[in-house]
């Protein structure tokens, strides 16, 4: 249940009602913050852990995630949670065979089209989207992160947090949360 909107005191004594903002809806859907001051204030974004003595080859891509190496940090990826919010309002769409929406979607479709909202075009089918962007080990896993499942990636989803995963599951399953435990993971991107 979302907070009632209060009423505060202004300085000059007036009330002023709050209320909610959509980012903080999304917020609280993913279960996430992200805290943007990871990195010290005066950091150019393009050099990110590189150079200096410091032994870091870690960068900052166009992916907009930390990296060392192969193995990323846990911090959500702004387009992901983009992304997932994107997603979060087809719920209760129902599934279909190659759907692209609006009015039904596939697994594959439903990422593709939640992370364009993000300005990140990714390919049309999870095989393919298994294949692009940055891997994410599993204990790094954050809400945004997409997950393909099953050997070959035949499934897709986009991580919520908790323990579910935003997905066009399959026929008869409207589009929504699933509990990451009852999918075999392939593996995890992050954009």
């Amino acid at each position: 249940m979302l907070p009632r909107a209060e009423t505060t005191p202004t300085k000059d004594g007036c009330m002023k009602k709050s209320t909610l903002r959509t980012g903080t809806v999304a917020a609280l859907l993913t279960g996430s913050v992200l805290l943007l001051s990871a990195a010290p204030a005066s950091a150019d974004p393009g050099s990110l852990g590189s150079g200096g003595s410091s032994g870091s080859s870690g960068s900052l891509g166009s992916a907009g995630s930390i990296s060392s190496g192969s193995a990323a940090l846990p911090i959500p990826s702004p387009a992901g949670l983009i992304a997932l919010a994107a997603a979060s309002t087809q719920t209760g769409k129902p599934y279909q065979w190659g759907g692209v929406g609006p009015n039904s979607w596939d697994c594959s479709g439903l990422v593709q089209w939640a992370f364009r909202q993000a300005g990140v075009n990714l390919p049309r089918t999870s095989q393919q989207q298994a294949n692009v962007g940055q891997p994410v080990p599993r204990w790094a896993l954050a809400p945004g992160d997409v997950i393909t499942f099953y050997p070959g990636a035949t499934h897709v989803g986009i991580y919520a947090g908790f323990g579910m995963v935003f997905n066009a599951y399959g026929v008869g399953v409207p589009t929504g949360l699933t509990p990451l435990a009852d999918l075999p993971i392939n593996n995890i991107r992050r954009f």
